[in-house]
């Protein structure tokens, strides 16, 4: 697999999904329309190519970018979108942070669409057996790991579960969490059981964690596919 400085990304259609959480026992259901999703998680390389800056504990161009905060993760998306000509999808004031939904930039996914990306058509915990298809604590000699490494799932996504937790868009739960942020899918250090696609973590967003990085998303209305997707 080629990485290059802008996200390869794949088409994700329309569906619905049921999102679950495990410590209020609530279920609900996301109707999505279709958008984009990166096919794996942003790189150091491609981090740094945008940002100049390499924050990631364990270097390695091909790794995942780890060490990123929620809002480091959403500056990326906006610097990205403005080099690449597109419209910024964020607009930040002061500390606060509004998504605009009609802009074209490259964004972060929401938890519902990060999931229905994840799953891919599938309904069990993941979308193949965890050794082949994530990084986990029982096999990655506790570090990070070159994307691409291991399969994809049926849409062509590459280390949606293991390597690193992706940020999502969402806050976790605002009346008992306050501002912390969504993390989905379960990264190097973690067991079996939260290398699944039903698992929500929390952190707050100016946290940088060597276990925790991103993935970009376009759309729905985010315009052609940039150079190299498909």
């Amino acid at each position: 697999m080629t990485i290059v400085a802008v996200p390869d990304t794949v088409a994700v259609p329309a569906g619905t999904a049921t999102l679950s959480d495990r410590r209020t026992q609530r279920r609900w259901q996301v109707e999505l329309v279709p958008y984009r999703i990166a096919v794996h998680p942003v790189t150091q390389d491609q981090y740094a190519a945008v940002t100049g800056e390499h924050p990631s504990s364990t270097r390695g161009g091909r790794r995942p970018v780890e060490g990123v905060s929620w809002w480091d993760a959403v500056g990326y998306c906006n610097a990205l979108s403005t080099r690449d000509g597109r419209t910024p999808a964020y607009l930040v004031h002061d500390e606060e942070i509004t998504w605009d939904t009609g802009a074209d930039g490259y964004r972060l996914p929401t938890e519902a669409e990060w999931e229905h990306a994840c799953r891919a058509g599938t309904s069990g915990p993941r979308y193949g057996p965890l050794d082949d298809v994530a990084w986990h604590r029982g096999n990655s000699g506790e570090r990070t790991h070159d994307v691409g490494g291991k399969q994809p799932n049926a849409w062509g996504l590459h280390d949606v579960l293991g390597n690193v937790w992706e940020w999502c868009w969402d806050f976790y739960d605002p009346e008992v969490y306050g501002t912390y942020r969504v993390l989905r899918g379960g990264g190097w250090f973690d067991e079996h059981w939260s290398c699944r696609a039903s698992v929500r973590r929390r952190s707050h967003p100016t946290l940088r964690l060597d276990d925790v990085g991103f993935r970009v998303a376009l759309g729905p209305q985010g315009g052609p596919p940039p150079p190299g997707s498909r």
